[in-house]
């Protein structure tokens, strides 16, 4: 008999996340998955809703052999197929197993950029996030309990702890921060080598409550464009195409990147990445994390992105729910922790502290600090 954890994980997925509906069709793709119970549970769920489910299963050794040894015309073809399935479902499930998170780091850049170009691009940032229910989480393996520094069994017991939440509770609780970030004009940033004030007057403000990520737990918007100025240092380690990189450190004018750097990592890599395009050196999307489960990074930012007391900052490609207008091949969720076991750090609306030290000063926010 399946652990009962999964079976609420899965109806999580097709009742809140995607709400999947009779007559519909749902993409469920599986990356690198040691276990195919969750994928197995999805399937008779939404035959039971009267929707239609196509399993795709992946191995990240064979994409990256494919993106390594493909011309354009190929993964153009790729791209063009993936976009024609994608096109056709109105829901999408990604179930990511990532037994290596650095299995694309020897790609050349050039052929990363083919991928994202005529695949990552044209079916997931333009069709699946703007034309589908969807939703995408990781799932537990000896490899991801590795990252977070866990037993594989303390791992597992911690994963559905933050992940099986009650995400309805969790959209009520974020209310008040909707609000607070609706009524802002500027947000000032300040922290350990950070100094950053930008806008955000007149962007949509979207709160996410499993929805889209399993686990969830953040408030997101975008800055205006051109008005991000001053300093950010990046305390928590990320994976981007498979390269690791810690101290992440931007410098703004007028918006645009015009210094990076990192204290560990390969700053080339971290350069070109944010020369990819034109939009990669503008920022997509601000976000307050404020997940209470999640205290501790493990580069998986699906998790790093929703710890409690942080913020993530993301150059590249703006959603169209929150959308500054900002269009990149690139979307790379940085995150800053401001807890003072972090080193500390505030935000302020229009002169007005909202967090200090990774801690909610109005009242009716409280109930998003950790306990």
């Amino acid at each position: 008999m399946p652990d009962p954890r999964w079976d609420e994980l899965a109806e999580i997925l097709v009742s809140h996340s995607t709400r999947l509906a009779s007559g519909e069709a749902v993409l469920i793709e599986c990356f690198d998955l040691e276990d195919g119970t969750l994928p197995r549970l999805l399937v008779q769920k939404a035959a039971r809703r009267g929707a239609a489910a196509l399993v795709e299963t992946k191995d990240s050794r064979m994409t990256r052999e494919l993106i390594r040894n493909a011309s354009e015309g190929q993964m153009s073809l790729i791209g063009q197929s993936e976009l024609f399935r994608m096109s056709r479902v109105q829901a999408y499930i990604g179930l990511r197993g990532a037994r290596n998170i650095s299995e694309m780091a020897d790609v050349p850049p050039e052929k990363m950029n083919l991928f994202n170009t005529h695949v990552f691009k044209p079916v997931h940032m333009d069709c699946r996030i703007r034309k589908t229910k969807w939703c995408v989480l990781r799932l537990p393996n000896a490899s991801m309990a590795q990252q977070a520094g866990m037993s594989t069994e303390g791992f597992e017991n911690f994963y559905f702890d933050v992940c099986n939440l009650d995400y309805p509770r969790l959209a009520k609780a974020l209310r008040p921060l909707v609000e607070r970030m609706e009524a802002a004009r500027e947000v000032h940033i300040t922290g350990p080598e950070t100094d950053l004030r930008f806008s955000i007057e007149g962007i949509p403000v979207v709160p996410c409550s499993g929805e889209m990520n399993i686990p969830d737990g953040e408030v997101f918007t975008a800055p205006v464009k051109d008005s991000v100025e001053g300093t950010v240092r990046f305390n928590t380690p990320t994976v981007y195409q498979g390269t690791s990189f810690d101290g992440v450190k931007l410098n703004f004018r007028r918006g645009r990147i015009v210094e990076a750097d990192c204290s560990g990592g390969d700053v080339k890599k971290l350069r070109r990445i944010l020369d990819s395009d034109e939009g990669a050196s503008y920022i997509g999307e601000w976000s307050i994390g404020c997940n209470p489960r999640i205290l501790h990074p493990m580069r998986d930012i699906l998790f790093d992105e929703k710890i409690a007391g942080s913020f993530h900052l993301t150059p590249g490609n703006a959603y169209d729910e929150a959308d500054n207008g900002n269009r990149s091949k690139v979307h790379w969720d940085l995150v800053q922790i401001q807890r003072s076991d972090y080193g500390g750090g505030s935000i302020a609306f229009d002169g007005e502290p909202i967090r200090v030290d990774g801690r909610f000063i109005p009242e009716e926010l409280r109930a998003l600090d950790p306990e």
